[in-house]
């Protein structure tokens, strides 16, 4: 597997100023996922956005992994159902048109 779409989480860890106990952590959590490849942990770019999130909630707002955890549960069921009501929105703008 090629890591052109890959972070290195030592690498990130270092540049962001975060302990890999706490990225390690959001993986156990299934917040986060983390691949590991020749003995080496990455986190995939489309990871990032929900990485950001996490951090920000932990350092600036002081919320623990278990309420992080709650927040991204809460989060993903939320877009879930706003797409699930886009798509019911045009199914009903199909029979507007008749």
């Amino acid at each position: 597997m090629e890591t052109n779409n890959l972070i290195l989480v030592e690498a990130f860890c270092a540049n962001c100023n975060v302990n890999f106990s706490f990225i390690d952590s959001l993986n156990e959590y299934g917040i986060i996922e983390i691949i590991v490849l020749n003995d080496k942990k990455y986190i995939p770019f489309s990871q990032l956005k929900v990485l950001e999130r996490a951090i920000h909630f932990h350092d600036e707002l002081h919320i623990n992994l278990e309420g992080i955890d709650v927040i991204h549960s809460l989060l993903s069921k939320i877009n879930d159902l706003q797409e699930e009501l886009r798509i019911t929105k045009n199914k009903l703008s199909l029979f507007d048109l008749e």
